[in-house]
């Protein structure tokens, strides 16, 4: 059998792991526990616990905090609870719920990394005089001689660094990733081999407070009139149907709009919040090649005003496009698209690369179509 890569750490000392009771944060605890770390083990209670312990299928839900805590007492561990439920709701679901409001689609598990997992969790860590702080994640940290690097994970398939964007150099110096270089099927065989409680959990799906993978329900709950009725209008200006909330509908959805019987496929190009508009067209005009992007995060040397070629994420699950990418002041920039880019959403995350190495990102604040030269 071969043996898998290990990242390893030479210098045993204290650290913390933050587990959410999955496989992967379990068996990186395993495996800097097997390197001779002083390993503590620290969960986030992030909502509700008594709405927790019904939920399957969720990060940090009331659950995994049971199976975190077996995980622990099985490694011969020392594991903590914090209660960051207040936090939670004030720093990521309720902009969850303004975003989407907005018409935007939102990305919480950024927001959550962002302004609770790698702010006060960090923090948190260095209290306990720790080393470093180390994550579950698919996400790749490397060493060079101007500093750490992220990069995307040898599994391109679990890579993470998309929701990592926000990550800051300070925090990147911190952080450490043991399992960047595993697959996800040699993590199982790790739990397997330490014969964690977990080894045959199933991966999480959905985001932790939303029940059954349900935006809308989730953003109802915490804003009334988010189901309000409107109207499915065309590009030309033809009533095609109703809606019972824009919150339903996200730029470029095809599927479930419920309009039968016209000559060509029609997808959402815009949502109008004000006049609860929902408003179709066909893929055509979805077409961008230029997105603005705020609120940037970056890592690496500073951008100049001739551009840069990168390659861009603007979605999770859709592959990097060549782009240049302009500073535009205040924390903003502008990527310009080699190709036009279709389903192009305000609140979903541009993420820059050059190759495996994450440059920085931020949020997708508009999108236009240059005209024709």
């Amino acid at each position: 059998m071969t043996e898998m890569p290990r990242k390893t750490y030479t210098q045993p000392g204290r650290v913390v792991v933050a587990m959410s009771g999955g496989v992967d944060s379990s068996v990186t605890a395993a495996l800097l526990k097997e390197q001779g770390h002083d390993v503590v083990g620290i969960t986030l209670q992030l909502y509700d616990h008594g709405a927790a312990v019904q939920r399957q299928g969720a990060c940090c839900a009331g659950q995994d905090i049971h199976d975190a805590r077996r995980v622990a007492e099985r490694l011969g561990i020392p594991h903590y609870v914090l209660d960051y439920e207040s936090r939670f709701r004030a720093e990521v679901m309720e902009d969850f719920a303004d975003s989407y409001m907005r018409g935007e689609t939102p990305i919480p598990c950024v927001r959550c990394n962002q302004r609770v997992k790698f702010r006060d969790l960090l923090e948190t860590a260095r209290g306990l005089g720790a080393g470093f702080l180390a994550t579950g994640h698919y996400v790749r940290r490397v060493e060079t001689p101007h500093g750490a690097e992220m990069h995307r994970a040898r599994d391109e398939s679990k890579d993470q660094s998309y929701f990592l964007f926000a990550t800051t150099s300070e925090q990147l110096d911190f952080l450490r990733f043991p399992l960047g270089d595993l697959t996800k099927s040699e993590t199982r065989d790790l739990a397997a081999r330490f014969s964690l409680p977990v080894a045959a959990k199933p991966d999480s799906q959905d985001i932790c407070f939303v029940p059954n993978g349900s935006y809308a329900k989730a953003v109802a709950a915490l804003r009334p009139g988010a189901l309000d009725p409107g109207e499915i209008v065309h590009l030309d200006g033809r009533v095609l149907g109703r809606h019972e909330g824009i919150v339903n509908y996200t730029i470029g959805q095809r599927r479930g709009l419920g309009l039968g019987g016209n000559a060509e496929p029609l997808f959402v190009v815009r949502l109008e919040p004000a006049a609860r508009l929902v408003v179709v067209g066909p893929r055509a005009a979805l077409a961008r090649d230029r997105v603005s992007v705020g609120e940037i995060s970056w890592l690496a040397e500073p951008l100049s005003g001739e551009g840069r070629r990168v390659a861009v994420k603007l979605r999770s699950v859709q592959a990097p496009a060549a782009a240049t990418l302009y500073p535009a002041g205040q924390g903003r920039a502008v990527a310009v698209f080699d190709a036009p880019q279709y389903g192009v959403s305000t609140g979903q995350a541009a993420v820059f690369y050059d190759h495996a190495r994450v440059l920085g990102g931020g949020w997708i604040a508009a999108a236009e179509m240059r005209a024709a030269a």
